[in-house]
């Protein structure tokens, strides 16, 4: 913009959107947002059912009943599913904007150089865990 319009409306933010306006346009849609959380909230406590058992006061209300010890053993295979899953979505990040610099004129080759090296890395890994038997469900 440019102009006496533009020159009066940075020197005095009161006449057009100035900038604190868009401050009061996050503000906003904050106390929207806390109150949307209340009235959920509060509809949720006003409206449930309120039924007391001898299940429902358990520890756990669903799965396993909590009797005998209390040591229980969990499959380590979950866990390496969960993290193999962790660093492939972390991987795919960082394939998006090599889509997108690929594209771009001059970074073509050595580019593509770069992510043949890094999807050969996470295949020697993806190879290794397979290998080693962590991708067998039983």
């Amino acid at each position: 913009m440019q102009g006496p319009w533009a020159t009066a409306l940075a020197a005095d933010p009161a006449q057009g959107g100035g900038y604190f306006h868009a401050y009061g346009a996050v503000g906003l849609l904050a106390v929207v947002g806390v109150l949307f959380l209340a009235v959920a909230f509060t509809a949720n406590r006003l409206l449930r059912p309120a039924v007391w058992s001898p299940e429902k006061l358990l520890s756990y209300e669903c799965g396993v009943d909590p009797v005998g010890e209390d040591w229980a053993h969990t499959q380590v295979r979950y866990y390496v599913y969960a993290f193999l899953y962790v660093i492939f979505a972390v991987d795919v990040i960082y394939l998006f904007p090599w889509a997108t610099v690929f594209a771009a004129a001059g970074y073509g080759m050595g580019t593509l150089v770069e992510m043949f090296i890094f999807l050969g890395f996470l295949a020697v890994g993806l190879l290794y865990a397979w290998k080693k038997g962590v991708l067998e469900w039983t």
